[in-house]
């Protein structure tokens, strides 16, 4: 089959509607009037261009990607949220739709690392050949053909949404003997073409041959990624910079404005408060979890409400912290899990829900992030990384990013004569 086929939007875009959104309409040659077909040029007929096996496709820009705009001289800037979720995928707990569901009702956009095992069917497991393993080896097991599917569908409607399609990569190998952060460059590029190439195949490894595309080439689309276990971010980043990614997120920040690391914007998540602690704790369920029920993802019943209760806290406490302050974006991410009861879960719906529709809050992916950091000046974005957590320029925002000096105090020298 040729790299990339072309076919009228009748068949597969119908499908994608279909399978898809409400409302869909594929184009036609002539317009309905009200006395039948209208005389005329023909309306232009809709393509979509099928990649490969049809397993992803071109279909235009995405929807709902706002345009970055450049701040002001003097404006305020807004305070940016990211949500992102490891290994995204759909399975019983239906938590992937859930989210997506969480996300339109508060005006919010996420990032989905997508693992890409979970495209894979367990029969086909020997086509993963992870670095340092045997063929067919993962941490995280493969999927079957239901869960692909479902999978796909929540893939599909969450890019339509205006949401971002990262990855998370495949066999999730962490500590010694192999783990990720052991790997070499040319050994992170393999693990990468491989999580592409099970996105771009899933038609042929399901043989759901007349199933609709996913509406984006993921070579384009994939511009960053969370390496398992915050592992290997070295070796990764110089892999990911010459392949053209444009961010990283596998490391530990404060909450403060990012820079580039390697070419990559390093938007890694950040430490924020630990309610009844003296110590901060990173924005991501796993941690909260460790230092709360230890290994276990099934601790004391009796404690689920308040665990949950203190990641949520803990979160808005950062939050807070730079929507008052630096105005630094906040950065977390997750599991689709039910450690704890699901304690977790709940909690990241209700910070969602307390701080997406605040004013001058955009809770948008990384993708949008990077689209806004890159369109700004650099001489800005410099002086906001002088700003230390929770720290508001003391002149107000006006005067710390006007480019001007900040009037004198009335009452000290140089200040206008005061008239009685």
């Amino acid at each position: 089959m040729a790299a990339t086929q072309r076919i009228a939007v009748g068949a597969v875009a119908a499908a994608a509607c279909a399978a898809s959104v409400a409302g869909c309409a594929t184009g036609t040659n002539s317009e309905q009037g009200a006395s039948g077909p209208r005389k005329g040029a023909p309306a232009p007929q809709s393509v979509v261009r099928l990649i490969g096996d049809g397993s992803t496709a071109y279909t235009g820009a995405q929807p709902h990607l706002p345009r970055p705009e450049r701040l002001k001289a003097g404006e305020k800037p807004p305070q940016f949220v990211v949500f992102s979720w490891d290994g995204a995928g759909e399975d019983s707990q239906k938590l992937f739709s859930h989210f997506r569901k969480v996300a339109k009702e508060n005006n919010a956009t996420m990032t989905y690392f997508l693992s890409g095992v979970y495209m894979l069917p367990d029969e086909k497991r020997d086509l993963y050949r992870p670095p340092q393993h045997s063929p067919g080896s993962s941490e995280i097991g493969f999927n079957d053909e239901q869960g692909i599917a479902d999978t796909v569908k929540q893939v599909r409607l969450a890019w339509l949404e205006g949401n971002e399609i990262g990855t998370h990569f495949n066999g999730h190998f962490c500590g010694p003997d192999g783990g990720v952060g052991e790997w070499s460059v040319a050994e992170w590029k393999s693990e990468i073409a491989q999580a592409k190439q099970f996105v771009k195949t899933w038609k042929t490894n399901t043989g759901r041959k007349n199933a609709a595309p996913l509406p984006f080439d993921y070579d384009k689309e994939l511009i960053g990624a969370r390496t398992p276990c915050l592992e290997g971010q070295k070796n990764f980043v110089k892999a990911a910079s010459q392949l053209g990614f444009r961010y990283d997120t596998s490391g530990v920040n404060d909450q403060v404005w990012p820079k580039k690391r390697e070419g990559l914007w390093d938007l890694s998540m950040q430490l924020v408060p630990f309610p009844g602690h003296n110590y901060e704790q990173l924005t991501m369920d796993y941690n909260f979890m460790v230092n709360q029920s230890g290994t276990s993802t099934q601790g004391d019943p009796d404690k689920y409400d308040y665990w949950g209760d203190q990641m949520r806290d803990g979160l808005l406490q950062g939050f807070n912290r730079a929507y008052n302050g630096n105005r630094a974006p906040l950065v977390i991410g997750n599991h689709f899990e039910s450690w704890n009861g699901g304690t977790y879960m709940r909690a990241l719906d209700e910070v969602i829900g307390n701080v997406c529709n605040k004013p001058d809050v955009r809770c948008v992916s990384f993708h949008q992030l990077a689209d806004w950091l890159d369109a700004q000046d650099p001489q800005v974005l410099a002086k906001l990384r002088t700003l230390n957590v929770g720290e508001a320029p003391r002149p107000g925002w006006e005067s710390f990013l006007s480019g001007r000096p900040a009037p004198a105090p009335k009452g000290v020298p140089g200040a206008p004569a005061v008239k009685q």
